[in-house]
């Protein structure tokens, strides 16, 4: 195992974030660069209190690996049909992840295409977090994989720090305004802001605070 890559996640998650863009997540012969994603951070007693995240009601039976050691493979299923793929960061005991939300395909790509065969750009293949997980194969079974261990399903690699861009999350309707989505800007990959309509108008008494 890669013990100085996971030291590099234990911190906080939008330093994790910013150090995930560009990295390299595989599954047998598909590979994907890393171009979007998003910070959440812990439940109330945490050093990062986020009530966007998973982690904020504290521990339970589906969230209990966001409060394990960082470089573990978080997989949940989101509208009861895309398997989105996480990546836990900080200290174990501390919850907080962050959400791989685009990629761009480099190795394997015939096999992302017959997983995802009404997509005829192959900048949208892995483009949004459900698109991501198909392409990769991700399957609930993943959950928990140890990400930097060479005989896991699931692995990753760090690659060098890159310029990236940041702005509010996408979709949710509390801590909306947080800006922990961080993007590579010259990457067609990454997907378009949707602000959820549950979600505090700009500007209103109701704006969230980093």
């Amino acid at each position: 195992m890669n013990v100085s890559a996971e030291q590099e996640l234990r911190v906080d998650p939008l330093a994790a974030a910013q150090r995930l863009l560009g990295a390299i997540v595989r599954i047998e012969d598909v590979a994907l660069r890393i171009v979007e994603v998003e910070a959440y951070g812990s439940d109330p007693a945490g050093p990062w209190p986020d009530p966007a995240a998973h982690s904020y009601p504290g521990p339970t039976a589906r969230n209990t690996v966001m409060f394990g050691p960082p470089g573990r493979l978080y997989v949940y299923l989101s509208y009861g049909m895309h398997l989105c793929a996480n990546v836990t960061v900080g200290a174990e005991g501390s919850a907080g992840a962050v959400l791989l939300r685009a990629g761009e395909v480099i190795d394997g790509i015939e096999t992302v295409r017959g997983r995802r065969p009404a997509c005829r750009n192959d900048d949208r293949l892995a483009r949004g977090p459900g698109n991501l997980g198909n392409a990769l194969g991700i399957r609930l079974s993943d959950n928990g994989n140890a990400l930097f261990d060479p005989n896991s399903r699931v692995r990753l690699e760090l690659g060098s720090e890159a310029e990236w861009v940041s702005g509010p999350r996408v979709g949710i309707s509390v801590a909306a305004d947080r800006p922990w989505r961080l993007w590579l800007p010259h990457s067609g990959a990454v997907s378009a802001y949707r602000r959820s309509p549950r979600a505090p108008a700009v500007g209103s008494a109701g704006k969230s605070t980093t």
